[in-house]
């Protein structure tokens, strides 16, 4: 919300539900000192808004939602509580991971997504066991830069449904992406052999001569002990999510016919 301020203060009045059918202009410069290292949001083009009237996120591209100018200062990081640390950091490598396997083709973004994997693993339990461990901080916010650049590839995931688990839950949204995140990869991986390699062999594995199914099997297992290490392990029923909010859960993660799908989910 606080990047389409600037949007806001400067067209009186916009009603965000119809922002696509508005005019909007540059908008008041900005900028951005990000202090959580996520998804990379202070070098994107978007913002994201949960809609009063309908309940659900819209997503709204404009150029008038990017920074002027963006400090990546890994000592305003060092505060964020482990918690914190591990949930963001899931976050970028979830969407890491789901950008790499998008069927849009975009070698670009297939190299920018396998860099942010390896920063992540790399980065991550450093930057979660020790706070001021300004190299591991700084390393996660570049990987959170390569989060929103790997987000220029159109299309969707299989995992962008999990935001909806905050709104219904009060769940975090990387806490939700890695609760997530390795039945997503198995689900895939059955459909689709030999998918997670180059993310294994980005993670530091070494799956280059396995078999499909091997290759598949360790970068899964990988990350889920990887998730696990962090504090991020569970079903969504012990961080909040009942069985009675199934049928919205799914309702709230499907595509709808709303003016943000048009330019893709957050």
């Amino acid at each position: 919300m606080a990047k389409a301020t600037p949007v806001a203060g400067e067209k009186a009045g916009l009603d965000f539900s119809k922002f696509y059918e508005e005019r909007i202009g540059r908008g008041w410069p900005f900028h951005c000192d990000p202090t959580t290292a996520g998804t990379g949001s202070e070098v994107g083009r978007s913002s994201v808004i949960t809609l009063q009237a309908t309940g659900r996120k819209a997503v709204l591209f404009h150029p008038a939602l990017l920074a002027r100018l963006v400090i990546l200062d890994s000592k305003l990081t060092v505060e964020l509580p482990p918690k914190l640390t591990a949930a963001t950091g899931a976050d970028a490598l979830t969407h890491c991971i789901e950008s790499f396997t998008c069927p849009v083709f975009h070698p670009m973004c297939d190299g920018i997504a396998l860099e942010g994997v390896h920063l992540v693993t790399k980065y991550l339990p450093r930057a979660y066991r020790e706070g001021n461990d300004l190299e591991a901080r700084g390393n996660m916010l570049v990987a959170r830069r390569w989060v929103a650049l790997r987000s220029r590839r159109p299309g969707r995931g299989p995992f962008t449904g999990a935001s909806c688990f905050r709104r219904l839950c009060g769940m975090h949204h990387g806490l939700a992406n890695a609760l997530c995140l390795v039945a997503g990869m198995k689900f895939c991986a059955e459909r689709k052999p030999g998918l997670y390699r180059r993310i294994g062999v980005a993670c530091g594995l070494n799956v280059i001569d396995c078999s499909d199914q091997e290759a598949d099997q360790e970068t899964i297992r990988f990350i889920s002990n990887f998730l696990a290490d962090l504090g991020l392990s569970g079903k969504l029923r012990d961080h909040g999510a009942k069985p009675e909010q199934l049928n919205a859960l799914v309702e709230q993660a499907l595509p709808g016919p709303l003016p943000q799908d048009k330019c893709g989910a957050g």
